[in-house]
């Protein structure tokens, strides 16, 4: 079931690409974001739409939470979840 009819997601005037449709690294992404957060997180369902741009995305969200030293990971998922809440996401 592709994610661009599906409930709680803003409209805009760019529709998210159709999961199935994608190669089978970026669908185990964002179905890994689907158990983590409940849905995949919208940005890389625009992300997605060109498969060499999501995983260079992938590669510096994942850089940047390895390198992510000053604050401790106990911190980290709290500071995120408020930075989510400021930007207006629900997760």
């Amino acid at each position: 079931m592709g994610l661009s009819g599906g409930a709680g997601l803003r409209k805009t005037r760019i529709p998210p690409v159709d999961i199935e449709a994608l190669p089978g690294d970026l669908r185990e992404v964002l179905e890994e974001q689907r158990k983590r957060y409940g849905a995949p997180l919208y940005p890389y369902l625009f992300y997605a739409r060109n498969a060499a741009y999501f995983r260079a995305a992938q590669a510096i969200w994942t850089a940047l939470q390895q390198a992510t030293t000053r604050v401790p990971g106990t911190l980290r998922a709290l500071l995120n979840r408020r930075v989510a809440s400021w930007n207006g996401c629900p997760f």
